[in-house]
């Protein structure tokens, strides 16, 4: 099917919605994208697997990155979209309205209506965001392309309540163990329980205060959880092993290294696995065009808490910002919903940003 970009980018976020693409299933989108956007002879169309970019080539002094992510997680009866009320509010409902294809959609219009932007934009739609690092296309894609990666500043259209949400906490995941022997559990003193031996554990991790730490004027929270706990075998025998799955939320002062001290600390005396783990992006909002770019859209920064995209964008030494409509609290939702109103509101911001007006 051809993409209609110059709908309104609510009518769009409508269309593309209904089109599934759930991660690992996003090439009929991929090409709905690239061959609406094929019509645009001022971009420059390339695509990576289902990942489309499309660029300016203008001679601009400045060059921006706008990105967003076109898989969705599971659809579960909530496609296609309709159209609802909340408290006199218009709403657009169903899978991928807030994370993200409203976005998506406000982006897709402004690359084909803006040729003549006062900063070359290179635009990246990418695939599987919502799966394993392994598999994100915008991972992928700067490892194939660095090339593309040449820009200022980055904007993420994550949803965001149509604010600028600046950087983003790290993230850590690791595995706490305790061992113990085998026995029946009608002679229990023959064993040791492993899940008793835990029972520490989940003291210090209840008993723990997350900080909120202030990184150039914003306010992260942190938190230390257990996300997960797992032993036993069977109904009548003492457990020989236990495990609890920790997640470290972090600030973007700390790196991944720095946080792995602090688990690690806190949890002193105990068998911790590192599994996984990804250092957060500094809020990004030093830099001249940032600045320009907030005062453009009227926004006051907020603090990103969960881990995005702007730390890959961060990593490469380009400062990135979240912006885009829909609740974070409804990503991933089964009544996610996206009010219409902050669709339009952030089309108009980086319209404003991007023409100058």
């Amino acid at each position: 099917m051809l993409l209609d970009l110059t709908a309104s980018s609510v009518d769009l976020t409508r269309t593309i919605c209904d089109i599934p693409s759930v991660s690992g299933d996003e090439a009929r989108l991929a090409d709905a994208i690239e061959a609406a956007l094929a019509e645009c002879a001022h971009l420059e169309v390339i695509r990576h697997g289902n990942t489309i970019v499309a660029r300016t080539n203008l001679g601009r002094d400045q060059r921006v990155v706008i990105a967003g992510h076109i898989d969705t997680v599971p659809i579960n009866d909530n496609v296609p979209t309709r159209d609802i009320e909340i408290d006199g509010e218009p709403h657009l409902w169903g899978r991928g309205t807030v994370d993200m294809k409203a976005g998506v959609a406000v982006q897709l219009r402004l690359a084909a209506e803006l040729t003549e932007p006062v900063v070359d934009i290179t635009w990246m739609w990418y695939d599987n965001e919502e799966v394993a690092a392994s598999l994100n296309g915008l991972n992928l894609l700067s490892a194939d392309r660095p090339d593309l990666f040449a820009a200022d500043f980055a904007i993420l259209g994550e949803p965001s309540n149509g604010q600028v949400e600046g950087g983003c906490n790290g993230t850590l995941r690791a595995v706490v163990r305790t061992r113990g022997v085998r026995a029946h559990s009608a002679r229990a003193w023959i064993g040791e329980n492993a899940i008793h031996a835990a029972a520490p554990i989940l003291s210090r991790l209840a008993e723990y205060r997350a900080k909120e730490v202030q990184v150039e004027g914003l306010a992260y929270r942190e938190g230390l959880s257990a996300v997960r706990i797992t032993g036993g075998i069977a109904g009548n025998v003492i457990p020989d092993l236990c495990e609890v799955e920790v997640n470290y939320r972090f600030a973007p002062n700390k790196t991944a290294a720095d946080a792995e001290a602090h688990v690690r600390g806190v949890l002193d005396g105990f068998d911790v696995e590192i599994t996984d783990s990804a250092d957060g992006a500094r809020p990004g909002l030093d830099a001249p065009i940032a600045q320009q770019f907030v005062a453009a859209v009227g926004a006051v920064p907020r603090p990103k808490y969960g881990w995005t995209d702007v730390a890959r964008f961060s990593a490469l030494g380009i400062p990135a910002v979240n912006y885009g409509p829909g609740d974070p609290h409804l990503a991933h939702h089964d009544e996610e919903r996206v009010p219409i109103a902050q669709i339009t509101a952030v089309e108009q911001g980086l319209r404003a940003w991007l023409t100058a007006r």
